[in-house]
Formats: C-alpha cells, sequence, structure tokens
C-alpha cells in the first residue's frame, strides 16, 4: 500500500524528539514561540532569594546547562508537597500558562512523606500517584511533556559511613507510574544518591547549606545546586527529552558567582 506525502511526513516528525518535532510543527505553522521548561516542586528545587542565601535550589542552576532559547520557567516553593501544590491552585496556574512543545518537570515527595501533615501529606502507592497523575494529565492535555524526576537525595550517611537513602517508597512509586504512564523519568533520587556516596560525609558538606550557623543536610548551596542540576540536564538528554542542541556546558565548570538571589518581593 503506497502512503501519501502528508502520512509520510507525519511518520517521520512522530519518530523525532519532541523538542525538535514541536520546533518543526512551529515553524510549519508559521508561528514559534520560545519553548519553556516548567518545574513544579518543592524548596530543593526553588528559587531563593537574598534573605535565604547561601540557600540554592536546583532550578536556580538548571538554565545555564539549558540553550538560551529554552526558557526555565521555576514554579517549584519552598514546603509544597505533590498535594499542597495542587490543593493551593499552583497547578492550575501552572498548567494556564504551559503551551504545546513546553516541558513540566515534576519532583516531589519530600513534603509527601510528612505523615503529621495532612495538608501535605500522600501515601507512596495511592495518593502520591494519584496526585502525580494530575500533574501528567495536565501536561498532555495541553500538548506539553511531562517528565517525572525522583526526589533529589538528602545528606545522610550511616555508622559506616555509606550514604542512606532518606525516601522510603516514594522513589519506587514515581518510578512505576512513569513506567505505567509511559512518562519520561530522570532517577535523580538514584543519582544524587550515588554522588554523596562518592563525595562522602566529609565531602558532601561543601554542597549542603552547612554554615556558621546552619547544619542543614537537605537544602543545597551553590556547587550543590549546579551538582544537582548538571545532573538533570544530562538526563534530560540521556532520555531524549531534549536534544543535544538544547543542552551546554554539561562537562564544563559553572562559577559560584553566576548564583543570583534577587531580593524578595514587597507587598
Amino acid at each position: 500500500m503506497s502512503l501519501s506525502r502528508r502520512q509520510v511526513t507525519a511518520a517521520a516528525v512522530s519518530s523525532l524528539p519532541l523538542a525538535f518535532a514541536a520546533a518543526q510543527t512551529a515553524r510549519a505553522g508559521g508561528r514559534r514561540h520560545p519553548r519553556s521548561l516548567y518545574i513544579a516542586g518543592d524548596s530543593t528545587a526553588a528559587q531563593k532569594y537574598s534573605d535565604a542565601a547561601p540557600e540554592t535550589g536546583w532550578g536556580m542552576a538548571l538554565p545555564f546547562f539549558l540553550h538560551e532559547d529554552l526558557r526555565v520557567a521555576n514554579h517549584a516553593v519552598n514546603g509544597r508537597s505533590s498535594k499542597s501544590f495542587v490543593d493551593e491552585g499552583r497547578l492550575d496556574a501552572l498548567l494556564a500558562e504551559i503551551r504545546p512543545g513546553d516541558f513540566l518537570l515534576v519532583q516531589f515527595a519530600h513534603n509527601d512523606e510528612k505523615a503529621e501533615d495532612p495538608a501535605r501529606h500522600t501515601e507512596p502507592w495511592t495518593t502520591y500517584q494519584e496526585h502525580l497523575r494530575r500533574y501528567v494529565d495536565g501536561a498532555r492535555a495541553r500538548g506539553a511533556r511531562p517528565v517525572l524526576a525522583t526526589p533529589v537525595e538528602r545528606r545522610r550517611f550511616d555508622a559506616a559511613g555509606d550514604a542512606v537513602p532518606s525516601h522510603g517508597e516514594y522513589p519506587a512509586a514515581m518510578r512505576a507510574l512513569a513506567r505505567q504512564e509511559g512518562v519520561a523519568l530522570l532517577d535523580v533520587q538514584a543519582l544524587s544518591l550515588a554522588l554523596w556516596q562518592r563525595l562522602g560525609a566529609e565531602g558532601t558538606k561543601a554542597y549542603f547549606n552547612w554554615t556558621a550557623t546552619e547544619q542543614d543536610n537537605t537544602h543545597f548551596n551553590p556547587p550543590g545546586a549546579i551538582a544537582v542540576a548538571r545532573t538533570v540536564a544530562r538526563e534530560l538528554l540521556r532520555g531524549s527529552v531534549l536534544a543535544h542542541r538544547d543542552v551546554r556546558r554539561l562537562d564544563e565548570e559553572i562559577p559560584e558567582s553566576w548564583i543570583d538571589w534577587p531580593e524578595p518581593a514587597t507587598a
């Protein structure tokens, strides 16, 4: 059976990475808008302000590894879970902005784990997966591509000096959901745990928000945020979410001075 030119073209476009296909589609229609990568997440990814420095979310460093025409729209907010982000209307606000060809990168679990807080708590194999599906379905309904990222690991070591996982069943539940839904997965939990293991208990202090007055084993300083952002960018490329032309500096040193903490907004 012979194929029409339209059928051949459609088959070819469907085999391309989404990033490239979206750009080609936009050109074909005579319109093109800059693509955006939206982040829905918690304090480990969120934008920090001058009153929190040197605490740094990895989302602040991600633009250093992406091409300038791929905008990062960081909607991650301190203290949110997959549930509270939805309940507060933050997912609806994000989905009102997102457009075909964009990406929605979702990382939650740190606050979903807080069983003492019903406003944020979810169970890994039920309500956590149910809420994550809302992000996946919402992005797909708007022609955007959802991407799930397992939660970055905390700095925890046992008496033998081995890095210890801290997120229970949540990473496994996200991995299973990604398989069920055919969603790209960035296994940041496993990769960050391996990185902390290589750096060791003392070496990791240089990546977390350890200061003269604070010993924070959850949040990052600039080197830690840059290291996690580099991991995210590499995984976006490895998983064919992004193309080579979308990323940059994956093997280059990023100066800490590039991190900027703006002044907090005032009412």
